[in-house]
């Protein structure tokens, strides 16, 4: 299946509705577990406010709208602590279809954020979850990320590690 699915940036003819409602399939097992992720609930303008300063990037299957995931260069995200800092890229808004997970998409999609942070200079590439997501947590450990803070944002319910890896 996975040779089917073309990945390419968001196009300005893409629907921003198919792509929030994408983000609300994707978070739902999460949300369903009490977790209160803001891709999980958020309207259109806030997936078009989250798309500032982002390269986001789409996985189409036979005309589907399957994954999507936003990398960002650099992030005032005003944590001041991690993604402050001028060497780490992070990316975020990253969701896969529960259709289409465990293929293989969502760590293509990972390979292509970790890409673009080497593309562009970054020596850290970071992300965050909730704290209480151990498998995601060991999933990304896995991939060489480590624990480097924790931050808890607001409009969600829970605290969040935060993730990172160094690139070389």
């Amino acid at each position: 299946m996975n040779n089917e699915i073309e990945i390419r940036p968001l196009a300005v003819k893409d629907s921003l509705e198919e792509l929030t409602t994408l983000l609300h399939r994707a978070y739902k097992k999460q949300a369903d577990k009490g977790f209160i992720m803001l891709a999980s609930h958020q309207d259109v303008e806030m997936t078009k406010h989250r798309l500032k300063g982002a390269e986001c990037y789409i996985a189409v299957h036979n005309g589907k709208l399957v994954a999507t995931v936003c990398y960002y260069r650099h992030n005032n995200s005003t944590d001041g602590f991690w993604y402050d800092q001028p060497f780490v890229a992070t990316y975020g808004q990253f969701g896969v279809d529960p259709e289409y997970q465990n293929c293989g998409l969502g760590t293509k999609l990972i390979d292509l954020m970790e890409s673009l942070a080497k593309r562009d200079g970054a020596t850290e590439v970071s992300i965050d979850t909730a704290e209480n997501n151990i498998n995601l947590i060991n999933y990304y450990k896995k991939r060489g990320y480590r624990e480097v803070g924790h931050v808890k944002w607001p409009l969600v319910n829970y605290r969040s590690v935060i993730l990172s890896k160094t690139i070389k």
